[in-house]
């Protein structure tokens, strides 16, 4: 910036995390469709390197406090749009913040380029344990504005902390029909068994809103199938039989998309198919857990 110039301000959302990420700290730009945004991630508190050679095991006091842990500190920064004025940019938090759907969507886009990038480094470094994030694991969100040069170092003029794990939002609302706590329970206590298809099914939903549709393609391939294999004779339901009649009619579907996955990207009408399909797959799933209650 030259001397005498006005700093260009940025929109930002900000995610708190307990603990250390599977991407390293820094400055990442970040392009998709919708355009460019930077994810700054800086772990506060990090321990110290780990040593070269493991500790020995050591005696353990029967009440340990537990160690304190680091804090990783994402902001997703709105690079592609720039503030004419901080006016504008404190009319656009203010209209944000008043808005629950704007700042959920805020906050999904910016934790969808996080799990873009934890994604990107598991494949990078081979690692399959790296977990994408939602909402209900962060300690803190902020949604704010920022001179260029503040919120390239997570810092900001203003912000307002948002309440992600508080109220009945449809999307709580639905993970906790899909996840409920009793056939947690059960399933832990070996009274109850995941079918294959409903991790199948998951992963494809998890490509999907992680805009890997190819992927999805191919997990919706195989996790039909199970499905029309595991749940035939599931429960006597009217829509169940219907439901599984149409998936059977459309299984041909699934296999020519996941064909065209392997060949290439999808155009607008296959990617239209897999979400359909997962979507009846998934009503399918959600329909039995609610029948089982």
């Amino acid at each position: 910036m030259t001397e005498g110039a006005t700093p260009r301000i940025f929109g930002f959302v900000q995610l708190d995390f307990g603990g250390a990420l599977g991407v390293a700290d820094g400055r990442y730009v970040v392009r998709d469709d919708d355009g460019q945004s930077v994810l700054v991630v800086e772990t506060v508190g990090a321990p110290p390197p780990p040593r070269r050679r493991r500790r020995r095991p050591r005696e353990s006091a029967p009440d340990p406090m537990p160690e304190t842990l680091p804090l990783t500190r994402v902001t997703v920064v709105r690079s592609d749009h720039p503030f004419a004025t901080e006016e504008d940019a404190a009319r656009w938090l203010d209209e944000t913040v008043a808005d629950e759907t704007a700042t959920d969507e805020l906050i999904a886009d910016g934790l969808a380029h996080l799990n873009r990038a934890l994604h990107a480094s598991a494949v990078a470094s081979g690692d399959p344990h790296l977990q994408a994030l939602s909402p209900s694991r962060t300690t803190a969100v902020r949604v704010g504005y920022g001179s260029g040069e503040q919120v390239a170092e997570g810092a900001f003029t203003a912000a307002r902390e948002v309440d992600v794990h508080g109220g009945k939002s449809k999307r709580r609302q639905r993970d906790e029909t899909l996840r409920p706590q009793e056939r947690l329970a059960g399933i832990l206590g070996g009274r109850e068994q995941l079918d294959t298809c409903e991790t199948l099914i998951l992963r494809a939903r998890a490509d999907l809103d992680a805009g890997r549709p190819r992927e999805a393609a191919l997990q919706l391939r195989v996790g039909l199938d199970a499905l029309l294999v595991e749940l035939a004779d599931a429960f006597d339901d009217p829509g169940h039989s219907e439901d599984m009649a149409t998936l059977e009619s459309r299984r041909g579907e699934a296999i020519a998309v996941a064909a065209a996955a392997l060949a290439g990207d999808l155009d607008a009408t296959q990617l239209a198919t897999v979400e359909d399909l997962t979507a009846l797959c998934e009503r399918v799933l959600r329909r039995r857990r609610v029948l089982r209650g």
